[in-house]
């Protein structure tokens, strides 16, 4: 089985940085890795990704040494398996609102004895034409990376119960969710949104736990010195970016 590098570099408290997709492209996930991004979030809750167009998106971030995380569209286990059967590397779990449901998706993505992943020989094992299936599942529990979304007023509520599960790796803040939980919905600056969020960030370092939250690269920056280390932005983002210089480059705007 492959390593997550990713994982391992988040344990030592190193910031890593990413794009997230919401399109099938293999092309646009090799660019990704090609641009010196960390890791790849395939966004199949908001975009168009699907378990039966994630193989070749996890086969063009591994060829780009890059690593492919998946949010699937809820917090369901069988769909959580399907993904990661396809190659997967981690799973971001939006909307978990309780301890309860964040054990869930722990459980989703791990083999017993730390979950009730349903077990099968794929891409992930090898095809079972390597090492033994005890051996691959020993493995994969300690590869996989959870990383469960607070993205709901329900969840800020619950977080120090949320907090003590076993198996999240990364507790991610989805401020636009979260804006709209407040009753500010599209208002992410909103000073009683932000005020939450630095809260919430602060909870999660004070238990000693990883954080993640999206952001530009000026947000990420500061984010990163405050801190989080699990960042991504969006192929949009950086096509705005770019599209900005270029017109004013050429007199366009």
């Amino acid at each position: 089985m492959r390593q997550n590098r990713m994982k391992r570099r988040i344990e030592a408290g190193e910031p890593m940085f990413g794009v997230s997709v919401m399109f099938p492209s293999p092309e646009v996930v090799e660019m990704i890795g090609e641009l010196g991004f960390d890791w790849v979030l395939l966004d199949g809750e908001h975009g168009s990704i699907s378990p039966t167009t994630l193989g070749p998106l996890v086969m063009a971030a591994e060829a780009r040494g890059i690593t492919p995380i998946v949010r699937p569209a809820e917090n369901n286990a069988a769909l959580i398996g399907r993904y990661l059967d396809q190659g997967a590397m981690g799973i971001q779990v939006p909307h978990v609102n309780t301890k309860k449901e964040a054990e869930a998706a722990v459980s989703a993505a791990r083999y017993y004895p730390e979950g009730t992943r349903g077990l099968a020989g794929g891409r992930m094992a090898d095809f079972g034409f390597g090492s033994s299936t005890r051996e691959y599942v020993e493995e994969a529990n300690g590869n996989i990376l959870v990383c469960v979304q607070i993205e709901d007023v329900a969840a800020v509520d619950n977080l120090d119960e949320i907090l003590t599960v076993d198996g999240v790796d990364v507790f991610f803040i989805g401020p636009t969710d979260l804006a709209q939980s407040m009753g500010h919905p599209g208002d992410n600056k909103h000073p009683d949104v932000q005020r939450v969020v630095a809260e919430t960030l602060e909870r999660i370092h004070a238990a000693e736990k990883a954080s993640g939250t999206p952001g530009a690269a000026e947000e990420a920056a500061k984010n990163a010195a405050a801190g989080v280390v699990y960042h991504y932005t969006h192929v949009p983002t950086l096509m705005h970016a770019y599209a900005a210089h270029f017109m004013k480059t050429v007199g366009r705007s």
